[in-house]
């Protein structure tokens, strides 16, 4: 079995090697030196080089000869350049997702998380490899229980605890991120026709979804410190909607989070018109426990809380969480079964260790840090470009940015396009696509960059003369 330095040495070998194959310096065709002449040069055992070449075979970029030995694959051509705009700039719902998961654009303002290297993705690498080495050694292979790894649940009951959500495990259903969770609630509680209250701006993606369940979406305005309370009451009283989905804290799109004496007072209103209300809350472990949060104050008596790691941890691990009523949560486990069967084991195993190392603590102490230290320098940036910046939550990852009312906002979006930048345009986070003036979402993360600056000042200066 080899050994952890040996696996730093194949990795170290592979990605040297996987470098100079894609920089040409290694070009198609070329016969690699053999195991025994590679091993001398690199000052390496035989069997780290015959390993780096297998996994580079496996990849796709070597191919093994009988009797001659590795040679580089020629490889498709790839178009590296930014794609035409009209392809791929974010002026929809399914564009701006299609962009955040492809990735054409080197300046990604309209990111819905930050990059790569704020989430510690070498540190968490290391321990996940140690993880897959040493922890999950025990792992079953079926499918798990439907209702997500018990220690895990066990571990988000004390997560809960330390917001003043008091539950336990069996109030807790495990998903595929919070999307997944979002999912399995519209499924179980909506039926066509129904008619449902959502942020306005909002979190787009489950805009998508509604539409998918032929639900009638009701928008209500979102002000810095929430909903739009008199809105919202003469929606509920006119419509009686059956759920009102929200994000109270370090809200999507616009980064407000909602007052304590709002708070109150919305759940008053979904008491007395008899409406659930699905708090969505992707930030949970960024944000202070004692926020002011929907689900702490009903004690999960009329909502729903859902939350996730994947924001916070790596998109690539989707997990997520249901806290509920232990009805609601029951049945919603039902569905989760007879859907998906159950959730990935193994990957609600890698999240509980994180968290039982403390990795997941330090990581999240460090990706706080850098998001109050971006977020001052972000909002002057902006605010020199010439563009509104309305208040926001520093611990979280948005600023809503209102553009010159002459602004034609997908025109501008197809330019960002074309130099190579990705923006998030304010018209996509609205139910029925029309905002009262243009906007956009920015990522903290990015708002900074220089090349948007420049981009942001070419456009909102002449309009400002």
């Amino acid at each position: 079995m080899a050994t952890r330095s040996d696996d730093s040495k194949v990795e170290t070998l592979t990605a040297k090697l996987l470098k100079a194959i894609e920089q040409d310096t290694l070009p198609a065709g070329t016969r690699m030196r053999s195991v025994r002449d590679a091993a001398h040069k690199e000052g390496l055992g035989v069997n780290t080089v015959v390993e780096a070449y297998n996994q580079l075979v496996a990849r796709g970029f070597l191919e093994s000869r009988p009797g001659s030995g590795f040679f580089v694959r020629k490889m498709p051509r790839t178009w590296t350049a930014a794609p035409a705009p009209h392809v791929t700039a974010a002026v929809d719902v399914v564009s701006l997702l299609r962009e955040q998961l492809e990735q054409h654009y080197e300046v990604r303002v309209g990111d819905g998380r930050p990059p790569p290297s704020w989430m510690e993705g070498s540190e968490l690498g290391r321990h996940l490899r140690r993880a897959r080495a040493e922890g999950l050694s025990d792992i079953e292979h079926g499918y798990g229980t439907p209702w997500g790894y018990q220690p895990l649940r066990e571990t988000v009951v004390r997560l809960l605890s330390e917001r003043s959500i008091q539950v336990h495990a069996r109030q807790i259903l495990l998903t595929q991120g919070a999307n997944h969770a979002l999912d399995l609630i519209i499924r179980h509680l909506l039926e066509p026709g129904d008619k449902v209250l959502v942020d306005a701006p909002g979190y787009y993606p489950l805009f998508g979804k509604l539409k998918l369940s032929k639900a009638h979406m009701l928008g209500v305005p979102r002000l810095p410190d929430g909903p739009d309370l008199e809105a919202l009451h003469a929606l509920m009283k006119l419509h009686r909607p059956k759920v009102f989905f929200t994000q109270s804290l370090a809200h999507n799109p616009t980064g407000s989070s909602i007052s304590l004496p709002k708070a109150h007072k919305l759940l008053r209103l979904a008491a007395e018109y008899d409406c659930l209300v699905v708090e969505d809350d992707p930030f949970a472990d960024l944000l202070p426990a004692a926020a002011p949060r929907l689900a702490a104050l009903d004690q999960l008596d009329r909502v729903l809380y859902v939350s996730s790691f994947s924001k916070t941890l790596s998109a690539g691990l989707r997990v997520g969480y249901i806290a509920g009523a232990p009805e609601r949560i029951s049945a919603l486990c039902d569905l989760k079964m007879v859907t998906v069967v159950s959730t990935s084991d193994f990957v609600e195993r890698v999240v509980h260790q994180l968290i039982s190392a403390g990795q997941y603590r330090r990581h999240i102490t460090r990706l706080k840090a850098r998001l109050a230290e971006a977020h001052g320098p972000a909002v002057k940036a902006l605010e020199r470009a010439g563009v509104k910046v309305h208040p926001s939550d520093p611990g979280g990852y948005y600023l809503w940015v209102d553009l010159p009312k002459k602004c034609d906002e997908l025109e501008l979006v197809r330019h960002a396009a074309s130099q190579g930048i990705f923006l998030a345009p304010g018209s996509v986070f609205y139910p029925d696509r029309q905002g009262p003036s243009p906007a956009l979402r920015v990522n903290v993360a990015y708002a900074g960059d220089a090349r948007f600056i420049k981009f942001l000042r070419s456009v909102s200066k002449p309009r400002d003369t």
